[in-house]
């Protein structure tokens, strides 16, 4: 009989934090799982402690591969994953006892999900910047599918350790390696279908931030990666129907965005800004225009690109005032 959930967990060279993963993984509360480890051509011991856990508990199965890549390795252990259900995890985390067992029934109540994640507490705390802070304190802030989706293009809104996903789903989407964050790309592609990732309202992943972690290493994982990534999704999601776009905010957020956007055929007609200066010239061809003004532009959708939660925030109440609906007239897009 097949387990209830497969735990999917690639490690390269993490042999000193992989036996606290592991054992957070043996001493699930959730007792019906499997854990494919895939050992990626680890140079350390990790392939070491990983078959000795295997040795105690026939629920580990370990698989040693030659040294592929993160994206290569996560396609051939779905692939090996049995269950209905798969639950990332990586090696440099822990998960709490209960995380397998709280996720599973979040998917059995909402069949219409195809994931679910969880907030999540990154350690160690001292050292850690706040550019970490923030990202932690905005994902632990998304309460449901619907504001997942709707800010899915701030950020990655997912922490991928955290992701627990019908195996069926997966198969049929993949990973893929586009020069870009693969995580954030696969969420984005599952999100294309509308609020379909769910999260509990637990921290349940501890998630280790440190100078080696791979993404912070790897170019895929850079700013610029990640515009990328966010660019080529808006113009097959939000502005697939469009050339034109509204943009509402020029300041270096806004105008990264642009230019991404720039090489894939999306240009402003128009851009909103604040600062009295700038309005009634043009940037680009586009006009200036203030917020009050924007109710009397075509309706070319609207992308909101603009730093920060409170702004953010403030352009939304003025976006509801004028009766332009999140999700169909407009989106933020940091």
């Amino acid at each position: 009989m097949r387990p209830r959930i497969s735990v999917l967990l690639p490690v390269w060279n993490a042999a000193a934090s992989l036996a606290t993963c592991l054992h957070s993984i043996a001493r699930q509360s959730e007792p019906d799982w499997e854990c494919i480890v895939l050992d990626d051509g680890s140079t350390d011991d990790s392939l070491a402690v990983a078959r000795a856990f295997a040795d105690r508990d026939p629920r580990f199965r370990i698989e040693a591969r030659a040294h592929e890549g993160i994206v290569p390795t996560l396609g051939a252990g779905a692939a090996l994953c049995s269950a209905p259900v798969i639950a990332r995890m990586d090696a440099d985390d822990w998960m709490h006892r209960d995380r397998l067992a709280l996720q599973l029934a979040a998917l059995d109540r909402a069949p219409e999900l195809a994931a679910v994640g969880c907030p999540v507490r990154i350690f160690p705390r001292r050292g850690l910047s706040e550019g970490r802070r923030r990202y932690e304190a905005w994902l632990n802030s998304l309460p449901d599918a619907g504001t997942i989706w709707r800010e899915r293009f701030i950020e990655c809104p997912i922490a991928h350790p955290t992701l627990a996903i019908r195996r069926e789903r997966l198969l049929e989407v993949g990973y893929r390696d586009r020069g870009w964050p693969e995580d954030y790309d696969l969420i984005l592609r599952l999100l294309r279908d509308g609020p379909c990732i769910g999260t509990l309202d637990r921290r349940l992943l501890g998630w280790r931030d440190q100078p080696n972690r791979l993404s912070r290493m790897d170019a895929r994982y850079s700013l610029e990666q990640f515009m990328a990534c966010r660019a080529w999704h808006l113009s097959r999601d939000f502005l697939t129907r469009s050339e034109s776009y509204i943009l509402w905010g020029h300041g270096r957020t806004g105008r990264a965005l642009r230019k991404a956007l720039a090489l894939l055929g999306h240009h402003p007609s128009t851009i909103v800004e604040v600062h009295p200066r700038r309005i009634g010239k043009t940037i680009r061809n586009a006009a200036v225009i203030g917020p009050e003004d924007l109710p009397s532009k075509p309706s070319d959708p609207i992308v909101v690109s603009v730093a920060g939660a409170r702004p953010r925030g403030e352009i939304r109440a003025a976006m509801l005032r004028m009766g332009f609906v999140e999700g169909e007239r407009y989106v933020c897009a940091a």
